[in-house]
């Protein structure tokens, strides 16, 4: 793998959207090219558009702090 993210993407994401299928697929995604859930997912409703609406973060490998 790697030690840097793809190109043109910085080393933390935070992946946001409706709660579905569609946002479970990008996670999904993004653990199948390598990165890192990073941080427990976030839920909110947003009461002017009536959804809910989940965020995850997720970091490349290399950029997570060594345990220690």
């Amino acid at each position: 793998m790697a030690s840097n993210p793809p190109e043109g993407q910085l080393p933390y994401r935070l992946l946001t959207g409706k709660d579905d299928r569609a946002f479970c697929e990008r996670v999904s995604k993004a653990l199948e090219e390598g990165w890192v859930l990073y941080g427990e997912p976030r839920v909110s409703y947003d009461w002017w558009r009536g959804r809910t609406k989940v965020a995850q973060a997720v970091v490349w490998p290399s950029y997570l702090p060594e345990k220690g």
